[in-house]
């Protein structure tokens, strides 16, 4: 009996001797294939299927799930028919395993510059539709801007689908649900810096964003758009760019290979982003070595330091 109750004791101080359980969040980006497809590429259901084998705490997509923005317009039928097709081959699988996926516009789904309000409009309805349930800090805005808390992290989705500054009273939101005492993500379809080559001024570009991430203590920014994997670090703010599943792939600034479609694995305990790995390959089960990525990204706007370089 002594023995047993000894063991328990060992048992319990070693328990407390460990750190604290990471969050594990997977971030999807730049699903989509061309305009108004309702199928998807091979590497979609198949990075599915190994992130429900990873069995993260939340998914993440940051834009451009479907293929609208298309000049004429597609109907109103063929919006809703390229979401149907997300749904059975993203969103469903997920729904099934029991992980939540939250999901921020992207140009392609829901670009706020005049003439695709009707994409807009039915992005909101496919996603108020299939809300998950998370701890919700503002969801008036749901599924454009909006905030939750998971497991003491805030994560804070920005609608960020037209070039330039942010839309609206966002940076005021952003403000009120961010308090510096807890980590935070923030998550947007464009980036705030360039990552890819051509598409440098494709960006929020604010220096007023980020000194407001500066004062409020935002731990990572995550974006896609760019279609190029890359872990950044600046200012005290890591600012990580996802890599494409859908067509498209992109070179990043300073590089000669395009980058290779992978999706991101982040690891975050109660007081810091502990880990970052992209996993690429046939099945998605391989990890991007960061060394084989430039040192830096270096663009008029910034200069982004390789994360694991960063001392």
């Amino acid at each position: 009996m002594g023995g047993k109750l000894l063991g328990a004791a060992l048992l319990f101080l070693t328990l407390l001797a460990s750190p604290a359980a990471a969050l594990r969040v997977v971030v999807i980006s730049d699903l989509n294939g061309s305009y108004g497809s309702t199928t998807y590429s091979s590497r979609v259901p198949a990075a599915v299927q190994q992130i429900i084998a990873l069995n993260p705490d939340l998914v993440i997509a940051t834009g451009d799930m479907v293929a609208g923005q298309r000049s004429p317009a597609l109907s109103t039928d063929q919006v809703r028919a390229m979401w149907a097709g997300f749904h059975r081959v993203v969103s469903d699988p997920l729904a099934q395993a029991g992980i939540p996926l939250a999901v921020t516009p992207g140009n392609h789904d829901a670009s706020a510059y005049g003439g695709f309000e009707a994409e807009r409009r039915i992005y909101g309805e496919q996603w108020r539709a299939r809300k998950p349930k998370l701890r919700y800090l503002d969801d008036a805005d749901y599924p454009f801007f909006y905030a939750f808390e998971m497991e003491g992290v805030r994560f804070v989705s920005l609608d960020a689908t037209t070039l330039g500054p942010l839309r609206g009273d966002q940076m005021a939101r952003l403000s009120k649900v961010v308090d510096g005492k807890e980590p935070a993500v923030t998550f947007s379809h464009l980036p705030l810096w360039p990552f890819a080559q051509k598409r440098e001024r494709e960006i929020i570009g604010d220096p007023m964003l980020e000194a407001l991430y500066n004062k409020l203590g935002v731990d990572l920014h995550l974006s896609g758009h760019h279609h190029a994997y890359y872990p950044g670090w600046k200012d005290g703010v890591a600012y990580i760019s996802q890599a494409c599943l859908g067509g498209g792939a992109r070179v990043l600034i300073g590089d000669s290979a395009r980058s290779t479609p992978s999706f991101t694995v982040l690891e975050i305990g109660r007081k810091e982003l502990r880990s970052v790995t992209a996993y690429t390959g046939a099945g998605f089960q391989t990890p991007l070595n960061p060394a084989s990525l430039p040192a830096q990204i270096v663009s008029p706007q910034a200069t982004l330091k390789r994360l694991d370089l960063v001392k």
